[in-house]
């Protein structure tokens, strides 16, 4: 007797449907995409991306760290890790002083590995930060980029991405940096204090650069890797 109850192999099929349809779409705009089924497929993927010997620099993603991106390629210990975000056991960045160089010379890295905010269905990559460090990597600098993408991360239109990230990922997002990295600029956010977006201008806003990547000009064909994964991943 089936269980009526358990629904995941339609949703499974349903999101790698949609995963599918935004795969085509980026090939059309010269940029790759990769289909995982889970979050191992996923860092499978990944770390066959990742030459021996390049220099990798990661910008903040939670959907990396979930597959466990970073360190696993610290632990083959054949690349060169730059990473701005790393943090102690007490959730402080371990290298405060540091960081602004740090993602500075990301620009100059072999590999940058994050995440994207959103996804269109039609393979726009919709996204938008704080410093910039983030959007400015995925846009230029970095000879190869690795976007792991959990399918929540699909949605149907640019104005629905923004939506998302606006309403959603952007008031998690700073809660997150408020509770889990203690940053003293965050307590004073309308989105954290209400999880709606106020469209403020507090010193610690967090949505200062919106970026829509609609492709790569031939150049740059294949320079930006998406990985869709079909779970459930980051914010």
């Amino acid at each position: 007797m089936l269980a009526e109850t358990d629904l995941s192999q339609e949703k499974h099929f349903f999101n790698k449907q949609r995963a599918l349809k935004v795969i085509e779409n980026l090939q059309k705009r010269n940029m790759n995409g990769f289909c995982a089924d889970n979050r191992d497929e996923a860092l499978s993927i990944s770390m066959g991306m990742v030459p021996p010997g390049a220099a990798v620099a990661r910008g903040d993603s939670i959907s990396v760290e979930q597959i466990g991106l970073l360190e696993e390629i610290v632990k083959r210990n054949q690349n060169k890790v730059m990473d701005p975000f790393k943090t102690g056991d007490d959730g402080q960045w371990v290298e405060p002083s540091g960081r602004q160089h740090m993602m500075r010379d990301t620009f100059f890295a072999d590999v940058f590995i994050t995440s994207s905010n959103a996804i269109t269905l039609d393979g726009k990559l919709v996204n938008i930060d704080g410093f910039g460090n983030r959007v400015s990597a995925m846009i230029f600098g970095p000879a190869k980029v690795i976007l792991v993408v959990g399918v929540n991360k699909i949605v149907k239109d640019i104005e629905a991405a923004l939506e998302r990230i606006h309403q959603y990922a952007a008031p998690v997002n700073a809660n997150r940096h408020f509770l889990h990295h203690h940053g003293k600029n965050f307590a004073s956010l309308p989105c954290v204090k209400t999880s709606e977006c106020a469209d403020c201008r507090q010193d610690g806003r967090i949505c200062n650069y919106t970026v829509i990547i609609d492709g790569a000009m031939h150049p740059h064909k294949g320079r930006i890797n998406v990985i869709l994964v079909n779970e459930e991943l980051g914010i």
